[in-house]
């Protein structure tokens, strides 16, 4: 039992020792990696020299930073072609930002956030880093707001009790937020306009499996001044629609489609 124990806890502080990098910063220290996870100086040291025979970690022969390695890319890709939503989305979504120049992503919901599971960026849209992997408020997304669509109210207040707001336009009261959730399900979409990043915006609609749950969601996203929803709103909900029903059939989906999206009244 002790020799499990001793096991469990080299375990959790290896992988404690990768966390640390994702707080932001690429490249750390050993006192910075301790820092961040409570660990003894030599400990953190033996821990990274471990994971860097394995591929986890690198170290930069000239700064002596480390960063993370190939392995957990390896590892990544797995996954990634293990999942049927990934699978299912992944053609469609690359074909839509091709078609319209913007960015198409696909995510699924983890507790309390969204968690990316592709991305691809049209001409019009370019970032220079992948969105799969990250994780975003449910609250303050288009696609949040379609996967909130999958629980109750009394189950979205428990799971968001206090709204965080990330811009001046980003919903921070439940009854609003409400009222937002009970627009989307009755279009068959959802809207983000610099809710979570200013001068960015995004329609996105639910992915349904065999069952007809709400397993994920796709948004089509980008620049304030290029997705333009006041004028291209209908058109963009419309594809977006189109493009998330066709993931929801390739996952065995055969309930009754989502209808086409009514005249867009104006806002704000």
């Amino acid at each position: 039992m002790a020799s499990d124990q001793s096991n469990n806890q080299s375990v959790e502080r290896a992988i404690s020792v990768l966390r640390a990098f994702l707080t932001g910063r690429p490249e750390l220290r050993v006192s910075d990696v301790a820092k961040a996870t409570g660990l003894g100086t030599s400990t953190a040291s033996r821990l990274l020299a471990t994971l860097e025979s394995l591929e986890f970690v690198e170290r930069d022969p000239i700064s002596g930073l480390y960063r993370l390695g190939t392995a957990p890319i390896t590892l990544g890709g797995v996954a990634l072609n293990q999942d049927p939503v990934h699978r299912e989305s992944r053609q469609i979504a690359q074909d839509l930002a091709a078609g319209l120049g913007l960015g198409a992503n696909v995510a699924v919901r983890r507790g309390d956030s969204m968690f990316y599971l592709l991305n691809f960026e049209g001409r019009q849209a370019p970032r220079s880093y992948v969105l799969t992997g990250q994780r975003k408020p449910l609250h303050a997304t288009g696609i949040g707001k379609c996967l909130l669509l999958a629980l109750d109210p009394a189950a979205r207040r428990a799971l968001i009790p206090e709204p965080r707001g990330f811009t001046p336009y980003t919903i921070t009261d439940h009854d609003r937020l409400e009222e937002e959730l009970a627009e989307a399900a009755r279009r068959g979409y959802a809207t983000e306009i610099e809710e979570l990043a200013l001068s960015r915006a995004c329609v996105a609609a639910p992915i349904r499996d065999a069952s007809g749950a709400i397993v994920a969601a796709l948004s089509i996203s980008g620049p304030l001044s290029v997705i333009d929803l006041p004028a291209r709103e209908e058109e963009l909900s419309r594809a977006v629609i189109e493009a998330a029903d066709s993931i929801s059939i390739g996952l065995g989906y055969v309930g009754p489609m989502s209808l086409a999206p009514e005249p867009v009244r104006s806002r704000r």
